[in-house]
């Protein structure tokens, strides 16, 4: 499907999804939420699709954020009237069920970088910068997902400050799973989809569900739901398929 905000491509289990709007540092306006949201429930569908890769067109952002201009234009009643399909959109992708990763190509500001706090794994570049920004504009988000990332601290002055945090700082402090240059970073991107793809993306998305679930449960509930989780919707292989390359590469013939 054709998209004006998005560029999608399939490159073999993985799809890549591109914020298209480089000229104004790929702002996320409503309609690209919305064609976001309709490309990965297409994605979601597509059982030759494992992984998703998101990133921005360009060299300086993945995106600035929020579309303040459009924004700013519109009516107390319009701007809510949307808010309904931005705030599912946006469970849909904090609950995706596929693994997402971000290829965070430069600046990642303001709804950005809420967004980025969605995605299961970002790799960044030296151009790779955070900086969450609601407060600075009387709103607020990224309370209930940033503290996941970095711990509740840090996610404080983050939060309360609105400071840039630079790839090394995002590193260190777990914003980034991985820094590479940024001609290598679309590469370290399919790398790692490659790698999730190589595995059963029923267990990989099993996982992924419990991982979600089990946010604030002691560590005995966790224990117990996945306990349950393999004696119900996650039973495991049994050990002669699970295991079927490693016995007929040691000739097991029992």
């Amino acid at each position: 499907m054709s998209y004006q905000n998005i560029l999608t491509e399939r490159l073999d289990r993985a799809a890549v999804i591109t914020f298209n709007r480089p000229e104004k540092l790929n702002p996320i306006s409503y309609e690209l939420a919305c064609e976001l949201d309709d490309e990965l429930t297409r994605i979601e569908g597509d059982a030759d699709l494992d992984v998703v890769i998101i990133t921005g067109a360009g060299e300086r952002a993945f995106s600035a954020g929020g579309d303040i201009p459009q924004m700013a234009g519109m009516t107390t009643e319009d701007l809510a009237a949307r808010q309904g399909n931005r705030n599912r959109a946006t469970w849909h992708l904090a609950s995706y069920p596929k693994p997402i990763i971000g290829a965070i190509n430069g600046l990642a500001y303001g709804g950005a970088a809420m967004l980025t706090t969605m995605f299961d794994i970002r790799i960044g570049c030296e151009r790779t910068e955070f900086r969450f920004l609601a407060a600075r504009y009387g709103r607020v988000n990224s309370t209930w997902s940033l503290p996941l990332l970095v711990g509740l601290p840090k996610a404080k002055e983050l939060l309360y400050t609105g400071r840039p945090v630079g790839a090394e700082e995002a590193l260190r402090i777990g914003l980034l799973n991985q820094l590479v240059s940024a001609a290598k970073l679309r590469d370290a991107a399919l790398e790692m989809a490659s790698m999730i793809s190589q595995n059963d993306a029923r267990m990989v998305q099993g996982i992924k569900r419990l991982l979600q679930e089990q946010t604030g449960m002691s560590f005995t509930d966790r224990y117990e739901n996945e306990r349950q989780a393999r004696g119900t919707w996650l039973r495991s292989n049994h050990p002669r398929e699970g295991f079927k390359e490693f016995l007929t590469r040691k000739g097991y013939t029992g």
